[in-house]
């Protein structure tokens, strides 16, 4: 892919060129991750996050067949009224949008080849994509697991969302040679929650150390992404057995409604939602205001170390 498809704000530019740290965000969790208006007030107050700790925000997307790094306030509005009429773009969707001048929201994938086309190497978001449950008879992974596997960008998470395969997911990026930090926690969190019973690969407890980290992943020629994994605060934390038992009832709510494909995690998410009154949003938008902030943090660090 060309980068005579690539926009960049002025914003983003100007800071890349004075070497001043940026971090991308992605728009699939504004389009199809929240109801209209918490997605367009999150998508807002979590560039405002990223600007409080010292970096400027690049939202990701698909605006008019270009790939966009740094959306303005009316393009974050548009996607987020548009809500499940955009199009969720993954890798595969991308070509098809840009050659038709279509608009797109992005995903994790999709949001990290954006970043790294235009230069970025930290990248915020809510949790990323996995194996889904069942998928040694269904074959569904998430692309977002072989884009780590080749697309040389950080990707800061509440780890994988807990609808997924946990152990399955840490297995398959293991083999691709993924590597899993875990911010000031040996344990993998579980998206809503911040225990898994599943072990990192290592753990940091500061963001100039996973920079030092990732100088040195992408100084040595080592291409892949590497996984951040950073809890979602305690006091925001969802109930487990409450997201446990949500989890069921969606699980089987999409399998009796013959759910497949990139529309199931919207619908398993939004199902959450529902059943647990809304305080699964409550716990998505805190985590992911969480993980922006240390992504900033991250990227300020790494910016230092490389400039």
């Amino acid at each position: 892919m060309q980068k005579k498809w690539l926009s960049l704000s002025s914003e983003v530019q100007n800071a890349l060129a004075e070497g001043k740290p940026v971090v991308a965000l992605e728009s699939t969790i504004i389009a199809h991750g929240m109801p209209f208006p918490q997605n367009v007030e999150t998508a807002l107050r979590v560039e405002q996050v990223v600007r409080d700790a010292g970096a400027i925000p690049a939202t990701c997307a698909v605006m008019g067949g270009r790939l966009t790094c740094g959306l303005n306030a009316d393009q974050i509005e548009l996607l987020g009224r548009g809500g499940h009429q955009i199009p969720k773009a993954s890798r595969r969707d991308l070509a098809y949008l840009l050659s038709r001048g279509d608009d797109g929201a992005t995903t994790v994938a999709s949001t990290m080849i954006i970043a790294h086309q235009a230069g970025v190497r930290v990248f915020a978001t809510g949790g990323i994509g996995g194996v889904h449950r069942g998928a040694t008879t269904t074959m569904d992974i998430s692309a977002d697991l072989p884009e780590l596997a080749q697309t040389p960008v950080a990707v800061v998470s509440a780890g994988v969302k807990s609808i997924l395969d946990l152990p399955l997911t840490l297995e398959y990026l293991e083999t691709q040679g993924v590597p899993v930090i875990g911010y000031q926690t040996d344990e993998f969190p579980a998206f809503y929650t911040r225990h898994s019973g599943l072990k990192v690969d290592f753990r940091m407890d500061s963001p100039s150390e996973i920079a030092r980290m990732l100088d040195a992943q992408w100084s040595a020629g080592l291409r892949s992404g590497v996984v951040v994994a950073n809890p979602v605060p305690a006091e925001y934390e969802a109930d487990p057995v409450m997201i446990d038992r949500a989890i069921a009832e969606a699980l089987a709510a999409a399998e009796q409604q013959g759910v497949r494909g990139k529309t199931i995690t919207p619908f398993l998410l939004a199902f959450i939602e529902q059943t647990t009154g809304g305080r699964s949003l409550t716990t998505n938008i805190e985590l992911v205001c969480n993980n922006a902030r240390l992504g900033a943090e991250i990227a300020g660090a790494l910016g230092r170390r490389m400039n």
